[in-house]
């Protein structure tokens, strides 16, 4: 038979046990519901009776224990995207969520393709995709100045995008435009969100894709290519325009080069000729007769060699013609 073992109460009050156990379990629970760690990318937010009471930074904090104080960990350091028109997910983005599927609802189809659909200024519609990018940087403004301040961010940044493109044509959104809409909505989200106090800051709006809706895309295309090949053909004719200038220019230059130098030659030709005929008449001033025959004799001297075979006689002389035998001639001499 087992033994039974009696406990007296009182004794142990008496003594008190069970006092001592009651301190040391508040003590613990205590300790355990005042401290908390806040990670390295975050901020605290400390609620004393779920108003809002001060922001702590990274490290080993402490609160009033017992629940009088409660804290929000909010990541501050992370970039945070929110994605619209885009059906699938991002893949490379550590936090994000989509616009139209917060709360309960399960968007569809339609409200999809609605949100992507945004007319320009020529009352034209594009299918347009893109992502906003931001970091909380008040985290008080964030959890208690707006009631839902990622639907307000959803809203604010639609109304923007369909402004700013709305004040385009189709042709500046679908080509030059995009980086220009890109930062006209991102000062204009932030300076929004700023006058709404969301407690964010805006880092970059990104438009992924921008095309025409789906009937008339293939339109869109041919057009597209035919542009293309537009100002592929008109570059080439501006290549070899200027290719053909360059090398006009060349030649043209060559010509000119070679007309100065030719000029330059006659000029020094000329001017050569004066010197020589100058020297020449001083000395026939000298000595006219010597001059004269020296002059005669070197002329006779270049000429004669290009009559060719002459023979010279004297106009009384007869019956040569038979003792010469000008019809015989051998290497080049008469025989």
């Amino acid at each position: 038979m087992s033994q039974q073992i009696e406990i007296n109460i009182p004794e142990l009050l008496r003594k008190g046990v069970i006092l001592w156990i009651f301190f040391a379990s508040l003590t613990v629970i205590g300790l355990i519901t005042s401290v908390f760690k806040v990670p390295a990318d975050s901020q605290g937010v400390i609620l004393r009776f779920g108003k809002f009471e001060k922001t702590v930074g990274p490290g080993l904090r402490f609160k009033l224990p017992f629940g009088i104080d409660e804290h929000e960990i909010i990541v501050t350091e992370g970039v945070r995207t929110a994605q619209f028109g885009i059906l699938g997910s991002i893949a490379d983005s550590s936090q994000s969520f989509n616009p139209l599927s917060l709360g309960e609802r399960n968007p569809s189809t339609r409200e999809r393709s609605l949100q992507r659909s945004i007319m320009t200024g020529d009352l034209n519609l594009l299918e347009v995709e893109w992502i906003v990018q931001y970091q909380i940087s008040n985290p008080r403004d964030w959890l208690f100045e707006v009631k839902d301040p990622q639907g307000t961010l959803s809203d604010l940044t639609e109304a923007i995008v369909r402004t700013v493109v709305g004040d385009r044509t189709f042709d500046e959104v679908i080509t030059i435009g995009r980086l220009d809409i890109a930062q006209e909505t991102r000062d204009r989200l932030q300076d929004a969100v700023k006058k709404y106090k969301l407690g964010i800051r805006i880092s970059e709006v990104q438009f992924k894709n921008i095309n025409p809706p789906s009937p008339v895309q293939a339109s869109f295309n041919e057009v597209n290519q035919a542009e293309q090949e537009k100002g592929r053909m008109i570059n080439e004719a501006k290549g070899s325009y200027d290719q053909q200038t360059i090398r006009a220019s060349g030649t043209a230059q060559q010509k000119i080069s070679e007309a100065i130098g030719y000029a330059t030659k006659r000029v020094n030709e000329a001017l050569g000729d004066i010197s020589k005929f100058n020297a020449m008449f001083i000395e026939y001033q000298k000595a006219p007769e010597v001059t004269t025959s020296r002059l005669y004799w070197e002329r006779m001297k270049e000429v004669i060699p290009k009559m060719g075979k002459r023979i010279i006689i004297d106009e009384e002389t007869s019956q040569i013609l038979p003792l010469l035998q000008l019809n015989q001639v051998e290497n080049g001499g008469v025989k």
